[in-house]
């Protein structure tokens, strides 16, 4: 039995991930912003198998409540083995090029509060000697491009974070696992015209599940993108600035 804390318990990626968590007979604790939300996902996993799920309301963007949010899915659990973070925002590109703030807000969101939560999870794992570290980013982190660069960047950031942090804690028996979506049909994309290249929530956190129970370093999702990611980052730049991707 895995004691499984998720934080962005409330997106809907992390929600169909939960439910194979709870499927397993896995113990939950699970953080998000909202209240309402969390308290129907929660007794939604306990009819689906969950001997224990907890919740908490937070905010990640306060990087003073990380600690305390940890120490309570410990207690909660009886212990801890295995995190995923599973939140992020898709910033506006034209509102994040045109003001600063709203570029570095993006960041902060999607790149500075994950790895300040990263890095004490890891801290805690490495001194116990095992734990599996899981970390949703996204295929945009790949190449920089017009069309979605400031996420794109703090997604590359996080990316090489994951990278060193597997680099680091090979040797102490910790897995770190890297979650590289291609485009969702979730919330977040509801304002998307929707294509054949759009993969449902219920797919990729069937993947995210599956990546965390075999410790995938790198799992793209679906696979496929992992194909069309190689292509598009071996573009020589000359070619890569006239096309439309």
């Amino acid at each position: 039995m895995r004691k499984v804390l998720i934080v962005g318990a409330t997106s809907t990626i992390a929600e169909q991930a939960a439910r194979h968590f709870a499927a397993a007979g896995d113990a939950l604790f699970l953080t998000g912003r909202n209240e309402e939300r969390l308290a129907a996902i929660t007794d939604d996993l306990q009819v689906r198998g969950a001997p224990t799920v907890a919740a908490r309301v937070m905010d990640a963007d306060d990087l003073s409540a990380h600690a305390a949010m940890i120490d309570a899915a410990k207690a909660a659990l009886g212990g801890l083995d295995t995190v995923l973070v599973a939140y992020g925002t898709l910033p506006d590109q034209a509102a994040c090029a045109a003001d600063p703030a709203a570029a570095v807000a993006a960041w902060h969101t999607n790149a500075v509060s994950v790895i300040a939560l990263l890095t004490d999870i890891a801290n805690r794992f490495e001194r116990q000697g095992s734990g599996t570290i899981a970390a949703i980013s996204s295929v945009a982190g790949d190449r920089g491009r017009a069309s979605n660069y400031v996420y794109g960047s703090a997604k590359a950031g996080l990316n090489a974070f994951m990278d060193g942090l597997r680099h680091r804690l090979f040797a102490a028996g910790v897995q770190v696992v890297t979650i590289r979506p291609g485009m969702v049909d979730t919330p977040m994309t509801a304002d998307f015209d929707k294509g054949p290249l759009f993969a449902s929530p219920e797919k990729v956190g069937a993947d995210i599940h599956k990546a965390i129970e075999k410790g995938t370093a790198v799992c793209y999702t679906p696979g496929f993108w992992r194909l069309i990611m190689t292509i598009i980052t071996a573009l020589p730049r000359a070619i890569f600035h006239r096309t439309g991707l």
